[in-house]
C-alpha cells in the first residue's frame, strides 16, 4: 500500500461514482476526496515559487541579453543566457558521472523470488526483428519459473496472422496459449452487434417462461486472462485499437498475478541480463516504483538518420535519465525495455488506459504517461546503464520525422500532467522540466531575431557557438562511453535546428491527432504533412537570410571596423566548413566503412 503522499482520505457517502466491485448491486456509493496536509500545501507553494523563480531567470537573462565577455569590437561575445545553458549542462553532466559511477560501483543482489511478465506489443512488425526479439526474450536469463511471456497483436486480420505463427514456432518446446480474439477490451458491445443493430441475445427456457437475457460482457475476456494465468507463453490477436490497447490487454490479463510486469516492444532485442538487472534496481528500495534501461539502437548503420538517432538514443539516457536518476524522478520509462512494481500499476491501470486530452481519448505517449502515472503517487523512478537492449529506429527521413512528432505530442502533454506532482519529489524535477519546456521557444526567438535584425557574422558566430559547445558536449560523451563515436554528437545541432525544431510547433497545433505516429515497417509513409512545418520553417530562414545579406550589401566595407568584420566572416566560414567537410569525410570514410562492423561488435555483447 502506497504511504508516501502524505493526507487524509475522507469518505462522502453522499455523492459519488466510486462502488466495492465485489458487491456492486448492494455497496453504498462513495467518493474519496483528499485533504491535503499542511506540508503537502507548504512543499507546493515552494515548488511553484521554485518554478516561477528559475523561468523569471531564464526569460530576464534572454531579455537583458547581458553580455558577459566582449572584445573591443563587440564582435565576439559571451552573453548571460549562453552562461545559463552552458551552466545547465555542466551540472547535468556532473550529476549524470555520480549516478553513473554509482551503478557502476554497487553490485546489487537479486532474490530470485519476484514473479515478473514480459510483455510484447506488436503491430505490422518486420518478420526479421520480430524473430530477433523473441529469441532474445527465450534466452532472458531468468528463473523460466517466475517469467512469464505475453505477446499481443494489435490486429487480428489473415495479415497479421505471421506474427503469432513466429510466436509459436520460437517458443514451440514450451507452454504456448495462442488466440485469435475478434475484439479487444473495449469494443465489446453487445447492443451494437456488426451489421444488425439490435440486441445480441440469448434464450433461455426456465419454469415454463421464456427469457430474454443481454449478453453484458464478452465471454473474450474471460478467456483471454485464463489464457494468460494458465501458460506461461501467450500470444494474442485482437482487433485493432492502438498501442495503448494492446498494453492493456496484457495488463488487466494479467491482474495480480505477478509481481513486476516488465515492457517491450516488438522490434527490440533484449540483452540476455536485462530483465535480471532490472529487478535487482526494483528489489532494493520498496520506494522505487519503476526502473528503465539503457536502449540502443538495432540499425545504426542503414541511415545517417539511424546512426545520428543512434548517439541521441545515448546522451538521452545515459546523460539526461541517468541526471534525473540521481535524484529518483526519471521523466519517461522508455517503451522497450522498463519494469514496474504490479500492485502499483493495477492501482491506476484505468485512469492510465482512458486518459483525456482536450477531450480528446489519448492513445500514444503511452510509456510517458505510465511514468508520469508512477510519480503522480510519490513512487522514484530509475535508470540503470547495467540493463540494455537494442530496438529499431527510423532509417528514413520522413518516418523519422513522424515519430519524433508523436513523441512531441506526448512530452508536451505529458508536461502539463506531470507539473501537478512536481513538489512530491525533488526540486530538479521542477528546474529541468521548466528548462527543457521553454527551451524550444527562446531558441526560435534566436534565430528568428538574428535572422532579421542581425548581420551576417551574428548569424555565423551563433552557428560556430552551437558547434563549438556541441562538440564540447560530444567529447564530454566520448570520455564517459569510452568511445570516440561519440564525436560526431556536435552534429546533432543542426539537425535539431533545421528539423526538429519546427516539427515541435507542428506537434502542439495536432496534439488532439491520435494515432501510433509511426506506420508499421510493412507500410510505406504516406504521411506527409511533417514537411509543411519544414517548408516553413526553411521559407522563413532563408527569407531572412537574404533580408540580411542585404542589408549587409548596403553597408559601408571600406570602413575599418568593417574590414574587420569581413575578415572574420571570412575566417569564420572557411573553419566551419572544414570542420563540416572533416566530420563529413570521417563519417563516409570511416563509419559506413567501421559502422557495419561496429554494430555487428554491439550484436556481440548480446
Amino acid at each position: 500500500m502506497y504511504t508516501g503522499a502524505p493526507g487524509v482520505a475522507i469518505i462522502d457517502t453522499s455523492s459519488s461514482t466510486v462502488t466495492d466491485k465485489k458487491d456492486a448491486s448492494c455497496a453504498a456509493p462513495v467518493k474519496v476526496q483528499w485533504k491535503e496536509s499542511p506540508v503537502t500545501v507548504l512543499r507546493r507553494i515552494v515548488t511553484v515559487l521554485f518554478a516561477l523563480a528559475v523561468a523569471g531567470a531564464v526569460l530576464a537573462a534572454y531579455i537583458a541579453g547581458y553580455q558577459i565577455v566582449w572584445d573591443s569590437s563587440k564582435l565576439f561575445s559571451f552573453g548571460l543566457y549562453g552562461a545559463f545553458l552552458v551552466f545547465h549542462l555542466v551540472v547535468q553532466s556532473f550529476f549524470a558521472y555520480l549516478e553513473q559511477r554509482k551503478m557502476r560501483s554497487r553490485n546489487l543482489e537479486c532474490s530470485y523470488t519476484k514473479t515478473v511478465a514480459l510483455t510484447i506489443s506488436a503491430y505490422q512488425e518486420d518478420a526479421d526483428y520480430l524473430r530477433q526479439c523473441l529469441l532474445s526474450v527465450k534466452n532472458t536469463k531468468y528463473p523460466s519459473d517466475k517469467l512469464r511471456i505475453v505477446m499481443v497483436i494489435d490486429g487480428n486480420s489473415a495479415d497479421d496472422r505471421y506474427m503469432l505463427e513466429l510466436f509459436r514456432e520460437v517458443f514451440s518446446d514450451d507452454d504456448v496459449g495462442c488466440l485469435v480474439w475478434q475484439e479487444n477490451y473495449h469494443t465489446w458491445k453487445p447492443w451494437e452487434p456488426p451489421g444488425s443493430g439490435e440486441l445480441q441475445l440469448s434464450t433461455v427456457e426456465a419454469l415454463g417462461e421464456m427469457y430474454h437475457e443481454v449478453a453484458l460482457d464478452d465471454p473474450g475476456k474471460s478467456e483471454v486472462e485464463e489464457l494468460i494465468r494458465r501458460h506461461r507463453c501467450v500470444c494474442i490477436m485482437q482487433k485493432w485499437g492502438g498501442k495503448r490497447e494492446v498494453m492493456y490487454t496484457a495488463f488487466k490479463g494479467l491482474g495480480d498475478s505477478v509481481d513486476y510486469v516488465q515492457v517491450c516492444d516488438s522490434d527490440t532485442k533484449l540483452d540476455p541480463l536485462a530483465t535480471l538487472e532490472l529487478v535487482k534496481v526494483l528489489e532494493s528500495d520498496e520506494r522505487y516504483g519503476a526502473v528503465g534501461g539503457d536502449v540502443r539502437i538495432l540499425n545504426l548503420s542503414e541511415s545517417y538518420i539511424s546512426f545520428m538517432s543512434s548517439l541521441r538514443y545515448w546522451m538521452a539516457f545515459n546523460v539526461e535519465r541517468a541526471c534525473q536518476s540521481f535524484f529518483d524522478c526519471v521523466s519517461c520509462i522508455s517503451g522497450p525495455l522498463g519494469l514496474y512494481r504490479n500492485d502499483l500499476l493495477q492501482l491506476f491501470l484505468e485512469s492510465w488506459y482512458n486518459q483525456k486530452f482536450l477531450g480528446t481519448h489519448c492513445t500514444f505517449g503511452d510509456d510517458r504517461h505510465l511514468t508520469n502515472r508512477m510519480l503522480s503517487i510519490g513512487y522514484a523512478t530509475k535508470y540503470t546503464a547495467r540493463s540494455k537492449c537494442y530496438t529499431e529506429t527510423p532509417g528514413q527521413f520522413l518516418r523519422w520525422l513522424n515519430q519524433q512528432i508523436r513523441w512531441t505530442k506526448s512530452y508536451f502533454r505529458e508536461w502539463l500532467y506531470n507539473a501537478l506532482w512536481w513538489h512530491k519529489h525533488h526540486l530538479w524535477m521542477t528546474y529541468e522540466c521548466v528548462v527543457a519546456g521553454v527551451f524550444p521557444f527562446f531558441v526560435t526567438a534566436t534565430v528568428l531575431e538574428l535572422f532579421y535584425k542581425g548581420g551576417l557574422w551574428d548569424i555565423l558566430w551563433i552557428l560556430l557557438c552551437i558547434q563549438i559547445i556541441g562538440l564540447i558536449k560530444a567529447l564530454y560523451a566520448c570520455l564517459l562511453r569510452m568511445d570516440l563515436i561519440m564525436v560526431f554528437m556536435s552534429l546533432y545541432a543542426v539537425l535539431y535546428m533545421t528539423s526538429l525544431l519546427p516539427t515541435k510547433y507542428f506537434a502542439m497545433l495536432t496534439m488532439t491527432k491520435s494515432s501510433w505516429g509511426t506506420s508499421g515497417r510493412k507500410k510505406i509513409v504516406g504521411n506527409y504533412m511533417p514537411l509543411l512545418p519544414l517548408s516553413l520553417w526553411w521559407g522563413a530562414l532563408l527569407a531572412g537570410l537574404g533580408y540580411t545579406v542585404y542589408k549587409d550589401c548596403q553597408q559601408d566595407w571600406t570602413l575599418p571596423d568593417m574590414q574587420r568584420e569581413a575578415l572574420y566572416l571570412i575566417c569564420g566560414s572557411a573553419a566551419y566548413v572544414a570542420y563540416w567537410l572533416l566530420m563529413g569525410a570521417l563519417y563516409w570514410f570511416w563509419i559506413r566503412g567501421v559502422c557495419g562492423k561496429y554494430q555487428t561488435l554491439e550484436e556481440e555483447r548480446v
